[in-house]
């Protein structure tokens, strides 16, 4: 086969073909989807439909080398290897590089030895946030029973909503098309790109040029309350995902029959939209001040380490910032490691940056206070 390759249409089966960067990156389109992971190219085509994280983490990564996506939310890998098996390809040709798109060798190669001295930490987590990104890819069923309970009985919430949203912005953060987290086209234009777009192309679906203004009356307060409540309940109805809707409908028949003799059914739902319209404020000003001023664009093919530090930042340490924040104001940790429990990030945090040092990546650190403000900017 020498620098040629020999392809198939059979998914997996033991082929044995070897491919070019190029040939591997021509397999990025729905229905036609490999990724390379560790040097082996998989055809993940029809896989991507079952893949228990969703389908479009996996399309994000379609042509790439998925390496260390891979790494980072599979904390059990011995047994997640056992579903790659049959859908393996091929292998890179030994000519070709390990990295896609030129990236850095020595570095992808010393932050995964760096990620791999971290991963006995990666066994543990916290309610709804971290259960969601440790049960995915768990052996027991328990574990996926528990993350339903969790996100549907105790929040009100669909576990697949979350993990499809959540990952897809784990995997490729403030990248447009990719991260949800940023597709809020109807309502706010985010980032430095997308607001000279719209202006050339005069595409005005709400006054953006007075977003800042707007921001406060239909950002913080109604983002769960309305947005998240909405598209949750599209999701689920959409997807026909009637578990997760059984789950969903558990919270508020226990929180009405909990409440209801007390408060009636007005005073409930009113008590339950102004703890929503809390909650939402802490959610937005928490999760934002580390992602909406730092850089939202196009895909670039970095590197982990470089895409990760370019779409986050941290918030000074500090009894008060850990605690109203629960350790995501080290989000560039989170983002690294996001099956770390968060009480070990502040371990992580300085090697991290001597990494970062190293290879000339900005390590960036705010204050509380200039991270709100900035969120304004």
């Amino acid at each position: 086969m020498g620098g040629g390759t020999h392809q198939t249409s059979v998914e997996g089966r033991g082929a044995s073909g070897v491919y070019t960067w190029e040939e591997v990156q021509k397999h990025s389109q729905r229905g036609d989807q490999w990724v390379v992971i560790e040097r082996k190219v998989y055809n993940v085509s029809n896989w991507v439909k079952r893949h228990p994280g969703g389908h479009r983490v996996i399309t994000h990564y379609a042509g790439e080398d998925a390496s260390d996506a891979f790494m980072a939310f599979h904390p059990d890998q011995t047994f997640v290897r056992k579903f790659l098996k049959p859908l393996l390809v091929g292998e890179l040709a030994p000519s070709e590089p390990s990295q896609d798109h030129k990236k850095n060798a020595a570095l992808v190669n010393d932050f995964r030895a760096f990620f791999l001295s971290f991963l006995i930490q990666s066994q543990a987590g916290w309610l709804q946030h971290d259960f969601g990104h440790l049960s995915v890819f768990k052996r027991s069923r328990w574990d996926h029973l528990l993350h339903k309970f969790v996100i549907g009985h105790l929040k009100g919430a669909s576990a697949h909503w979350w993990n499809h949203r959540h990952f897809q912005h784990h995997a490729k953060p403030n990248v447009f098309k990719k991260d949800p987290d940023i597709n809020m086209l109807n309502i706010l234009v985010l980032g430095n790109v997308q607001p000279v777009e719209y202006g050339i192309k005069k595409l005005k679906h709400l006054p953006y040029n007075h977003q800042h203004q707007y921001f406060f009356l239909i950002g913080p307060p109604l983002l769960i309350p309305v947005y998240f409540n909405i598209h949750i309940f599209q999701t689920m109805i959409q997807q026909r995902d009637w578990v997760d809707f059984a789950w969903y409908l558990s919270y508020y028949i226990r929180y009405l029959s909990c409440f209801v003799p007390f408060y009636g059914v007005f005073g409930s739902f009113a008590l339950l939209m102004c703890v929503r319209f809390i909650e939402s404020h802490w959610f937005v000003w928490v999760t934002q001040m580390n992602h909406l001023s730092m850089d939202v664009d196009y895909e670039k093919h970095d590197d982990w380490l470089s895409m990760q530090l370019k779409a986050t930042c941290n918030i000074e340490q500090s009894f008060f910032n850990d605690w109203f924040s629960g350790h995501l104001n080290f989000q560039i940790e989170h983002h690294l490691f996001p099956m770390m429990p968060r009480h070990n990030y502040i371990h992580a945090a300085p090697r991290v940056k001597e990494l970062c040092k190293k290879y000339g990546i900005h390590y960036e650190v705010k204050g509380l206070w200039e991270a709100w403000c900035d969120i304004i900017r």
